[in-house]
């Protein structure tokens, strides 16, 4: 096999589909064919994810999600009718990270904690795809596309390629990094945010590309821009970061810069050739701004993407008015924010769930919690299943494995004679 025929029907059609219409790779053909390697490897999760979340980014009026932290809140989006899932480091951060701790979100947490959740959560869809197909279900597409937080991408270039390569080996269709400085990145409703260079940024972006194009994979790149919220800059050799540069240093020489929508505006048009999607953090949930700078970067690249942060970080009913709130997601949409998201949902309703039922059982005892299994039983209607949380993890799907190994029948399947099958077939009438 010639050396640049390896892996080329991916390469070969950047300058002819449509998807790669306005993005830039300052590399060839030849570099990504030299840097594969003589094994192809192919990347099921992470290349239908993209294609369809690319899809739905463009056949959608806006696709609405939420964050999840754990496998089987992604199912429960699913479920209900979510058509994408989000995972937010601050998330991982607050809770689910590999070193078993909390943390603020600061990139504190080690660089495999996001890839693992992304693979946890293709894992649980997986096992849903499982028990439904067994069954003869084929309503529900489980393999919603998962939109993945690199942060910063924990250092530098070579830290962000290589973080790009796992979230794809883990099934990511999407991940975005930020233009802070990742030793201290911060959280885009803290203080004390460092921009990096311009310059710096794009180069991350260019390396996450190069992974997704090693891989020979269409991953979405999402580039964030902080700089709407950050005043401080770590260094003033990017001519295109002079404007707003305030002539001060502080004590551990970064420059102070003037933050705001214009420095957003051109942070994201300068990282627009090189990412398939742009966003801009902000610090409240205002439409005129997000509409400003959506015609600040779409009438330079009307054709790009744009997503949007929905953020729990917003007191929404201090801002807002019910009726606004109501057509919030809408109006964004119409401005080409094709992917809304609120970051920290799983990290609120976890919480907010378990402290309502917890102060109910103090006062109440199995009253509180029976009452939560009769809304389980309610929700059954709409196409809710955990109630029955057996065949929901999957012990019905491994009693036919069990069947199947033995040829027949098995004294010891664990669905027959469970309290699942005698008293949950059929919910109880109140």
């Amino acid at each position: 096999m010639q050396r640049e025929d390896r892996g080329s029907p991916y390469i070969r059609q950047w300058s002819q589909n449509a998807r790669w219409k306005g993005v830039e790779r300052p590399y060839t053909m030849e570099d990504v064919i030299k840097l594969r390697g003589s094994m192809p490897i192919e990347y099921t999760l992470a290349t239908r994810g993209a294609e369809r979340l690319w899809k739905l980014l463009h056949t959608e009026p806006y696709v609405a999600t939420l964050g999840a932290l754990t496998g089987a809140q992604a199912v429960q989006q699913v479920q209900a009718g979510l058509k994408a899932i989000y995972v937010s480091g601050w998330q991982v951060a607050g809770d689910i990270n590999s070193s078993g701790q909390t943390y603020p979100d600061q990139s504190l947490y080690p660089v495999d904690s996001v890839p693992n959740l992304v693979r946890r959560i293709n894992n649980a869809f997986q096992r849903a795809d499982q028990i439904d197909h067994m069954e003869g279900k084929n309503e529900t597409y489980w393999f919603a596309p998962v939109v993945a937080d690199a942060e910063a991408g924990f250092g530098g270039v070579l830290n962000a390629f290589e973080l790009m390569k796992a979230m794809i080996e883990a099934g990511a269709a999407a991940v975005h990094f930020e233009d802070q400085l990742s030793s201290a990145k911060k959280c885009g409703h803290m203080g004390g945010k460092v921009l990096v260079p311009t310059g710096e940024a794009i180069q991350k972006l260019i390396a996450a590309r190069l992974a997704a194009d090693i891989c020979g994979v269409p991953t979405l790149v999402v580039a964030r821009t902080d700089a709407n919220g950050a005043s401080l800059l770590t260094s003033d050799i990017d001519e295109r970061d002079h404007p707003f540069l305030t002539n001060g240093r502080t004590v551990e020489g970064f420059f102070t810069v003037r933050s705001g929508l214009e420095s957003a505006i051109a942070r994201a048009t300068a990282y627009a050739p090189y990412a398939d999607m742009i966003w801009c953090e902000t610090s409240e949930p205002n439409l005129k701004e997000a509409r400003r700078f959506a015609e600040g970067v779409l009438g330079a690249y009307p054709d790009k993407l744009l997503a949007y942060n929905c953020s729990p970080s917003f007191n929404w009913k201090a801002k807002l008015d019910e009726g606004a709130i109501a057509k919030f997601q809408k109006e964004l949409g119409s401005y080409g924010y094709k992917f809304q998201f609120v970051t920290l949902a799983g990290f609120h309703s976890l919480n907010h769930g378990m402290y309502q039922l917890a102060q109910g059982y103090r006062e109440r005892g199995m009253a509180a919690y029976s009452r939560l299994q009769e809304s389980e039983f309610e929700l059954e209607r709409d196409g809710y299943r955990a109630v029955k949380h057996q065949s929901f993890v999957g012990a019905g799907y491994f009693d036919r494995v069990a069947q199947t190994i033995a040829g027949g029948d098995v004294s010891t399947t664990a669905m027959k004679g469970s309290t699942e099958e005698e008293q949950f077939e059929e919910a109880p009438t109140a």
